[in-house]
Order: structure tokens, then sequence, then C-alpha cells
């Protein structure tokens, strides 16, 4: 899939086939996202600033 390398996103729950999602940041302008259940499914990809306020609006939240 275009050179990505996807890694499972830290805030996905623990067990298997349960809400997982990979990221895959390796590229330097984009950033993806896949469901770990639907690894040959659809990719949204994001430009990097989005990606790093989206998740540093996660870590605001309690």
């Amino acid at each position: 899939m275009l050179g990505y390398k996807f890694v499972k996103s830290s805030y996905s729950g623990g067990n298997s086939g349960q809400e997982c999602v990979e990221v895959a940041r390796n590229l330097p302008h984009a950033v993806a996202l896949r469901d770990s259940k639907r690894a040959e499914g659809p990719v949204v990809t994001v430009a990097p600033a989005a990606w790093d306020a989206f998740t540093a609006e996660l870590r605001r939240r309690p």
C-alpha cells in the first residue's frame, strides 16, 4: 500500500478483533490510518499537522 508501514495505535484496545486502528507515519507528507481487521480495505490519509493536532487533543482529554 504505497509504502506505508502500519503499526497498531496505542489507543487501540488490547484484545484482538476489537477496535484496532493502525497508523503509518513513515512517509513525510501523509499519515495513513486503517482498520486492522480490514488490512486490504480503505485507507484514510491526513496531513501530519492534522494528525498531530488530533492526537494532542486526545492527550488533553481526561
